[in-house]
C-alpha cells in the first residue's frame, strides 16, 4: 500500500504541487473577497515597521525591488535574443514575460484589492492581490532557472545561477512587503500562482517549442556552455 502511494506521488509530484498551490491561493483569495486581513499580513507589516526598517535596508530594497521591474525584465528577455544562440530559448523566455504579465493584470482587475494603508516608502498605483513583482518574477527567473537545471552540464554553474536566482526572487518577494506597498497575502499568493503556471508552461513549450532537446548550445558572448 505504502509503495503504491510513493510510486503515485512520484508519477504525479508536479499535479500534486500545482493543486496545493491552487488550494492555499483560493484560501487566500476568499479572506480576500471578504475583506480580511489576513494574520501573516500583520505579523509581516509589524517585523518590517518595527524590526528592520532602516535607511540601509531600505536603499538595498529599493535596488532589489527594481530587478522586478518590468524594465529590467524586458530588457533581460531582448539581451537573451542576442546572446543565446539557439533562439527558441530566448523565445520561449520572451513568451513567459508576455504571458505572465497578462494573467497577472486579469487577475488584479478581477479580485481588485487595495493596497495596504500603511506608510509606503515608494509610489505605486494600481490594486494590490497578486503582487505583480512577485508573481512575475518568479514566473520569468524561475522559468531561467528551470532551463539552467534542465539543460547546463556544469554542476557548479547550474547550482550557483539557480541558488543565486531562487534568493533573488524571494527578495524581491520580500521587498514589496518591506516597502509597504504589499501584503504578505499578495507576494505569497502571486509565488503560488507562478509555480502552478509554471508546470503547465513547461509543459508546453517542451511540447510544442523545445521538443525536449537535450543538447543544445548557448553562445553568450564569446563562451560557449554546452547544455
Amino acid at each position: 500500500m505504502l509503495k503504491n502511494i510513493m510510486s503515485f506521488i512520484k508519477k504525479n509530484y508536479l499535479w500534486i504541487i500545482l493543486s496545493v498551490c491552487l488550494i492555499i491561493t483560493l484560501n487566500i483569495a476568499e479572506d480576500i473577497f471578504e475583506q480580511e486581513i489576513m494574520k501573516c499580513d500583520t505579523i509581516a507589516y509589524n517585523i518590517f515597521d518595527v524590526f528592520l526598517r532602516n535607511y540601509y535596508v531600505t536603499i538595498f530594497m529599493k535596488a532589489i525591488t527594481n530587478l522586478g521591474s518590468a524594465l529590467v525584465l524586458i530588457s533581460i528577455s531582448i539581451l537573451s535574443f542576442i546572446f543565446i544562440k539557439n533562439k527558441k530559448f530566448s523565445l520561449c523566455i520572451f513568451l513567459n514575460l508576455i504571458f505572465i504579465t497578462i494573467s497577472n493584470q486579469a487577475l488584479k482587475f478581477v479580485v481588485q484589492r487595495p493596497r495596504p494603508k500603511g506608510y509606503r516608502l515608494i509610489a505605486e498605483s494600481g490594486y494590490s492581490f497578486p503582487s505583480g513583482h512577485s508573481m512575475i518574477s518568479m514566473a520569468f527567473y524561475g522559468f531561467l532557472i528551470y532551463l539552467a537545471y534542465a539543460y547546463i552540464k556544469n554542476k557548479n554553474l547550474k547550482w550557483t545561477i539557480c541558488i543565486a536566482l531562487s534568493l533573488l526572487i524571494l527578495l524581491i518577494g520580500t521587498s514589496r512587503i518591506y516597502l509597504g506597498v504589499h501584503y504578505a497575502s499578495d507576494v505569497i499568493g502571486g509565488f503560488l500562482i507562478s509555480i502552478s503556471y509554471l508546470i503547465i508552461y513547461i509543459k508546453i513549450i517542451n511540447r510544442y517549442i523545445l521538443n525536449t532537446q537535450k543538447y543544445t548550445k548557448w553562445k553568450i558572448k564569446n563562451l560557449y556552455i554546452t547544455l
